[in-house]
Order: C-alpha cells, then structure tokens, then sequence
C-alpha cells in the first residue's frame, strides 16, 4: 500500500508522488519540487516505496488518496500500464507507463521517456533526429520509448542487442525506418546511444567495442549514475561529443510537470536542482 509521508503539505495542496522499488536514490523530488517552488505552486512532491507486485495497488491508492500525478519507476510501469483507466498512444505501443496524470476522475497512462530523450539532444547537444543514422544499444524499456520517439520524428533506427529476438519484437513494435543491426553498424551511425545497463559499475564491460566509433558520432549513455561511464570517457578521450542520461530525466520530468499542472515547466529551476547546466 502507498502511504506518504507527513507534512506533505496543507489540506488544499495538491500532491504528486514518485513509485518505485528501490526509490530512495530518485531524484524526482529535487526536481519538481524546485518545479513547484519557483512557480509558487502550492503542490508538493514525495517518493513512495512501493514493494514489487503492489503496482496495481498503489493506482487504487492514488484514487483513494486524491493524488494529482505519479511518476512511475521500475519495476511497475508494466504493472501500472494495465492499471489505469486509459493510455497515451504512446504509452499503448510501449507497453509501459512512467507517468499517471489525473484527467476529471479518470487516470490516464502517459509515457515521457522518448520526448524527455529528443528534448535533452536537442537542448543539450544541438541535434535536430529528422534523417539521422541512430544505432541504440539494447531493446529494454527505455531502449523502446527512446527507439520510438527517434522513428517518429524522422530518424533512422538500428537496433543492436545481445538476444536478437528482443531486438526483432522491438522493431516490429517501432516500424517506420528501424531495424536489426550488429555491432558494425556503429561504423557508420551519427549517433549512438547506450541503453543498457552495461556501465552502471565499475567492473562493466563496454557494451561496444569502442574501435567502432569511427564516423564521429555523438555518444549517448543513458546512464547518469556514474556521471561519466567508461563509454563516455573513451568516446570523450576520441574527441567525441558525449552526454549522460541526466538530461533525458530532467526533461521527462518537465513534460510530467505539463501533462499534471498544464504549467510550462520551469527548466532552469528544475536544471539548477540537479546540477545540470543547459
């Protein structure tokens, strides 16, 4: 059962919640409640641990409890998607909600990853996706919003994964310009991006070979704890341009703070809280 902690506010503030196991690590509050702050927003944001298998629950509990919005982290966004009243068309194709916003009395599934990834390149490192030669590494969960949003707006998409038949299901889900790739077909991508958990600890492999880096791509690692995973450094130390996965939460964090306030998201703010510079 999802249960917040006190003083979340007065009797008129609205509440959002992060759901998640393990959740402590989040920095979502940080960055909407920096959010909420800077627009005088009377709401206030707090992180729930929710044990694996009560993803169901905590939707009832949202109803019960009057929550305005909930960001939803592993390993409930499965969970969650089946939960709801209704989903986003992204959130549909993706299988996958990361977002619930409140819509009169209905809960609606919504999915900011892809969108929150386009505006973090776009914003970060100046990179327009339409015809763009992408190659992503991995076909997990965020491997698929990221791999979607990439096709819809124009780029073409290879997917390179250590089972193949992951990488099948995931570009028959994408469609559009996207396909199953090996590893040689990042001799020739303008952009790469890690979507793997290969990096999180020190004594991870590269999930590349990092010879393979040779059109100059831009390297993208969607990993943001480390700051700077080895793939990073040695893309860095090529002279590459490179970015962590810190951007993509920031940003995804600001289409939630949209879909539940209908405020445009005070980036700056919300960029400050975290120490990202933009």
């Amino acid at each position: 059962m999802l249960v917040l902690p006190e003083n979340t506010g007065g009797p008129n503030t609205s509440v959002a919640a992060v759901i998640g196991d393990p959740v402590s690590h989040s920095l979502s509050p940080r960055l909407h409640n920096a959010a909420f702050a800077a627009l005088g927003l009377n709401w206030s944001y707090v992180a729930c641990h929710v044990p694996k298998g009560q993803g169901a629950q905590a939707i009832e509990d949202m109803r019960t409890l009057g929550l305005r919005g909930l960001s939803v982290t592993m390993p409930h966004k499965g969970e969650v998607a089946l939960a709801v009243d209704a989903l986003s068309d992204t959130a549909k194709k993706l299988g996958v909600v990361n977002c619930v916003r409140v819509e009169e009395e209905r809960l609606i599934g919504e999915n900011t990853d892809g969108i929150g990834f386009l505006d973090s390149v776009k914003s970060q490192m100046g990179i327009e996706v339409d015809d763009l030669r992408v190659v992503i590494l991995g076909a997990g969960g965020a491997a698929r919003s990221v791999a979607l949003t990439l096709a819809e707006n124009g780029a073409s998409v290879g997917i390179c994964n250590r089972t193949e038949e992951s990488a099948l299901e995931l570009v028959e889900m994408v469609g559009k310009a996207s396909s199953v790739v090996d590893e040689d077909a990042v001799k020739d991508a303008e952009l790469v991006i890690n979507a793997t958990p290969l990096g999180m600890n020190a004594n991870d492999p590269m999930p590349i070979d990092p010879s393979l880096l040779q059109n100059d791509p831009c390297v993208v690692d969607l990993i943001y704890k480390p700051a700077k995973t080895a793939l990073l450094e040695e893309a860095e130390s090529r002279g590459l341009e490179t970015l962590n996965g810190l951007g993509m939460l920031l940003y995804q964090a600001g289409e939630q703070f949209r879909l539940w306030t209908g405020e445009e998201p005070p980036i700056n703010a919300m960029a400050e809280s975290v120490g990202i510079s933009i």
